[in-house]
């Protein structure tokens, strides 16, 4: 008597994940915040401005001695514009109500504020170089052999790194207040306007907390672990706020 052979069940096909990956969301990310107007003039801005800047510095009268100071203060400018930068990738979604087609597209929103951040500090550190390679090489063209060079190379990677820094404290900034405007206002009132008040009336505090007092500071090669820390702990703060508003906020 033959045995009954039962019929063979055909294999379940595998299915590939259709979630995008890290490289892609961040790839996407950048290219957001370079397609608008906006996120356009605001990185132009960051480029040019300090080497403008330079120029007319230059011109003065005033004794500059070391090379690094300048390439500092200048890369702060690019820094003041890149959180402008921060901020309009993450605040402008909510403001223009895209943040529905992006969290219907990637629904998990921790993935969304995490490919920001590093699109935003990978930008902000791309600007920066372009604008301190071209910033140092104005100081180098109208002063270069009056100047001493020594900490050069230290103030322009200094630069490079507050420049993710301030790009990633702005996407932070903005993803906790959700509009833009009102993350500009707050936080060039607070860093331009409240922090320096501070630092004139609590000159034992304000340190601890001033971002470019901490880029000037670590760009001449001073206060190293602390200027470290005030602008680790800016990054922290702001994404940390990003990503708790964020995620309990309802998207209408």
């Amino acid at each position: 008597m033959n045995a009954v052979v039962p019929p063979a069940v055909p294999a379940r096909p595998a299915v590939r994940s259709t979630a995008a990956s890290p490289a892609t969301l961040v790839g996407v990310e950048v290219r957001k915040s370079l397609s608008s107007r906006s996120g356009k003039a605001l990185v132009g801005a960051a480029v040019l401005l300090p080497s403008i800047a330079m120029g007319l510095a230059t011109t003065g009268e005033g004794v500059i001695g070391g090379a690094d100071g300048p390439v500092g203060a200048m890369g702060l400018l690019t820094g003041m514009l890149l959180l402008a930068v921060g901020i309009v990738s993450t605040a402008g979604e909510w403001s223009h109500r895209t943040v529905q087609t992006t969290f219907l597209l990637v629904p998990r929103r921790g993935r969304v504020l995490a490919a920001k951040a590093v699109a935003m500090g990978l930008l902000g550190a791309a600007v920066a170089a372009l604008a301190t390679a071209a910033s140092t090489g104005v100081l180098w063209v109208t002063l270069g052999s009056d100047l001493s060079w020594d900490g050069v190379p230290r103030a322009m990677a200094v630069v490079v790194a507050a420049g993710a820094v301030f790009a990633g404290t702005g996407a932070g900034i903005g993803a906790a207040l959700a509009n833009a405007p009102a993350a500009l206002t707050v936080t060039y009132l607070t860093v331009l306007g409240a922090v320096p008040v501070l630092g004139a009336m609590q000159p034992e505090i304000a340190p601890y907390v001033d971002p470019n007092g901490a880029v000037l500071a670590l760009a001449q090669g001073q206060e190293t672990t602390q200027s470290v820390l005030v602008l680790a702990g800016w990054v922290v703060v702001a994404g940390v706020a990003g990503a708790v508003a964020t995620r309990r906020r309802a998207v209408a």
